[in-house]
């Protein structure tokens, strides 16, 4: 059970926020008292989550300008307080052949994925370090431990994430900041629309990830992974032969998931609106 004042009086920041595992995140912590701060490039869009759940500051962020960023958080502290947690979970997961992905495209989920993790993290230290506590939480992926065909640079981009926090947790460690990567496994959101996971793998519920993220709040740690399920075969395929490994993916139904198996009807909404720049 989690220890709600661990939580209660927190101010947590949250990139991509507007929807899907921000949002269910951000109204879990809530509940439980702590001060939540959305940020999001849908400026419609959070304006209507933030509002909708009297969220203490909300508004637009561009995670990969930094400037935007800067000025978010100044505003966060601002008007809310010193920042206890930020969560880098702004991402996009186009997919498809690498061959056909624009180079727009590739840039696209770079920046956002990668360096927007990076600048979130600086601007985060940088305000945690004089305090001595502080909280950095980074999502990753199940896609950052394995690779997958049709999502060649989001699984890049996740890899990443998982590299970079690991390093940034000991380069500080004693300073009393926390790093943490989360792992969700495909995930019912509009980024997983159209989209079937792996035989006999279920795919996670937003509230899932967000109650994993709240218990890594008020008990700190390197990783978690969602589902346990899901994480555990990551873990566990890692160990095999590659050709028994990339075996055992094929008979899972990973080597089609992202490519001929998807709906494009029904991904499309979200396909768009990822690609857009």
């Amino acid at each position: 059970m989690t220890d709600v004042a661990k939580i209660r009086g927190k101010v947590v920041v949250i990139t991509g926020g507007a929807r899907g595992i921000g949002l269910a995140t951000a109204t879990a912590l809530q509940a439980l008292g702590a001060e939540i701060a959305i940020g999001d490039i849908d400026e419609t869009t959070v304006k209507e989550s933030g509002v909708a759940r009297d969220f203490a500051y909300y508004g637009k962020l561009d995670v990969t300008d930094p400037r935007s960023f800067e000025s978010f958080l100044d505003e966060v502290e601002r008007t809310v307080g010193p920042i206890d947690v930020l969560i880098n979970n702004a991402g996009i997961m186009p997919t498809g052949k690498l061959v056909d992905e624009p180079d727009q495209i590739t840039r696209r989920i770079l920046d956002i994925n990668v360096y927007g993790v990076i600048l979130g993290s600086k601007l985060g230290i940088a305000r945690m370090l004089p305090r001595k506590r502080g909280h950095v939480i980074n999502i990753a992926s199940l896609a950052g431990e394995t690779h997958i065909p049709g999502l060649a640079t989001y699984n890049a981009s996740k890899h990443a994430v998982l590299g970079f926090t690991d390093t940034l947790r000991e380069e500080y460690r004693r300073s009393g900041v926390e790093f943490s990567s989360v792992l969700p496994t495909l995930t019912n959101t509009e980024l997983g629309s159209g989209v079937s996971g792996p035989k006999l793998l279920r795919s996670a519920e937003p509230e899932e990830i967000a109650d994993a993220i709240v218990a890594l709040i008020a008990t700190p740690k390197s990783k978690v992974r969602v589902t346990a399920m899901a994480g555990f075969l990551s873990q566990v395929v890692n160990l095999l032969p590659e050709s028994v490994a990339d075996g055992l993916a094929r008979a899972l139904g990973s080597g089609d998931a992202f490519l001929g198996a998807v709906d494009a009807e029904k991904r499309k909404a979200y396909e768009d609106r990822a690609r857009s720049a």
